[in-house]
C-alpha cells in the first residue's frame, strides 16, 4: 500500500477500511515538567509543541476547541456560582458569547491549508454536559447540586447544548474538523462519578442532540474521559456516541474486551504510561498487548494520558522507534 498523509490514515482507520501504518501520535501534549526534563537531557529549547513532534517524526494532529466566555476564579475545586441568580449573572456578563466571538474565523485559517492537504489531523473540542457544570460548580457541589437543585444544573446544561449547536454550525462554515471531542474526564479508577440515572436525566440529551448535529457534518464524535468508562459505554452509544478516550490501562481498561463487546465503537490511547521508562522488554511488551485490536480498526494506539516526566528523553526516542515498528506490523 502506498504511503497515506496522516489525515489519510487517520479517516481510513476511523473508518475500519485498510491503511498503511498506525498513527504515530501523541494524541494529547505533553506535560511541562516532561519537556522541562527533556531540555535537561539535552532537548534544544526550541523544540516544543508541533516542532516536537515533528522531530520526533510523528503524525501531527491538531486539537482547538469552541471555548466559553472568561469564568472567574476558576480552581474546580471551589464553586464559582451557587445559585441559580448567581448563575444567570454569570450569563448576563457574556458567559455564552455571540457567534462572532465565539467562532473567529482568523483563528481556523491557519489550519486550513495544512488539512485540505492531509497534513494534520485537525479536531474540535466541546466541554462535556459533565465537565462544564463542573468548572461552574465545583468538584464536590456538582455532585450534591444534581440531587440538591436539579433545576439549575438542566439549565446550565441546557444553555451549554444550545451555545454548541449555534456554534457548531457556525465553525463548520470555515472548516470541518476531522473529529471532535466532549472534555469530560467523567470516571475515576472504578468507573463513572455518577450513576445511569443521572447521566439519563442530564447528559443524554446532551449527547443526543449534539451528536446528532454532529453526525449531519459527519464528524465523529468522542468523549474524553480518563479513569474506567467500560460500564458506560453502552450509556453514550445509546446517544450517538462514536468512541471514548484515553483507555487508562491503570484504571483497569482492557480495550481488547470492550472490542469484542462493541466491534465499532472508536477508542484512542490505551498504552499504559507507566511503561515507558522500563525499557525495551516492558515498552514491546505494551505494543503487543494492543495490536491484536489494532489491527481489527477504529483502534489508534497511543499514551493514555500524557508521557509523564519519569519517561527520559532516551526512554521516549526509544519508545518512538518500537512505536513506529508496531504501527507498520499493525496494518500487515
Amino acid at each position: 500500500m502506498n504511503a497515506m498523509t496522516p489525515r489519510e490514515r487517520f479517516k481510513a482507520i476511523m473508518n475500519f477500511q485498510p491503511f498503511d501504518r498506525l498513527p504515530v501520535v501523541e494524541w494529547c501534549m505533553w506535560w511541562d515538567e516532561t519537556t522541562d526534563r527533556w531540555g535537561h537531557d539535552g532537548l534544544a529549547d526550541d523544540l516544543r509543541g508541533r516542532d516536537l513532534q515533528r522531530h520526533f517524526g510523528l503524525d501531527i494532529w491538531v486539537q482547538t476547541g469552541i471555548g466559553m466566555g472568561p469564568v472567574p476564579n476558576v480552581t474546580i475545586i471551589e464553586p464559582v456560582i451557587r445559585t441559580m441568580d448567581e448563575y444567570v449573572a454569570l450569563v448576563a456578563g457574556g458567559l455564552y458569547p455571540p457567534n462572532d466571538q465565539a467562532v473567529d474565523p482568523a483563528h481556523w485559517q491557519p489550519y486550513l491549508g495544512p488539512q485540505a492537504a492531509g497534513d494534520i489531523v485537525l479536531w474540535m473540542t466541546l466541554d462535556g454536559p459533565f465537565w462544564w457544570p463542573r468548572i461552574l460548580l465545583g468538584d464536590q457541589e456538582m455532585l450534591l447540586i444534581y440531587y440538591d437543585d436539579p433545576e439549575l444544573m438542566h439549565r446550565i446544561i441546557a444553555d451549554m447544548t444550545a451555545y454548541h449547536l449555534r456554534t457548531v454550525d457556525e465553525a463548520v462554515k470555515i472548516v470541518k474538523p476531522d473529529f471532535m471531542t466532549w472534555a469530560e474526564d467523567f470516571s475515576y479508577k472504578h468507573g463513572p462519578l455518577i450513576g445511569r440515572d443521572l447521566f439519563d436525566e442530564f447528559s443524554a440529551p446532551y449527547y443526543r442532540a449534539v451528536s446528532d448535529r454532529l453526525h449531519e457534518y459527519d464528524i465523529p464524535c468522542i468523549v474524553d474521559t480518563d479513569g474506567n468508562p467500560t460500564i458506560a459505554v453502552p450509556w453514550f452509544v445509546d446517544c450517538g456516541v462514536d468512541g471514548l478516550l484515553p483507555w487508562e490501562a491503570r484504571a483497569g481498561c482492557d480495550v481488547a474486551a470492550v472490542r469484542k463487546q462493541f466491534p465499532k465503537l472508536l477508542m484512542i490511547g490505551g498504552y499504559d504510561k507507566t511503561v515507558m521508562s522500563r525499557g525495551e522488554r516492558a515498552i514491546r511488551a505494551e505494543f503487543e498487548r494492543l495490536l491484536p485490536t489494532a489491527r481489527t480498526g477504529g483502534f489508534i494506539i497511543s499514551c493514555d494520558h500524557q508521557t509523564p516526566p519519569d519517561v527520559s528523553l532516551e526512554d521516549f526516542r526509544l519508545y518512538v522507534r518500537l512505536f513506529h515498528e508496531y504501527a507498520k506490523a499493525a496494518a500487515s
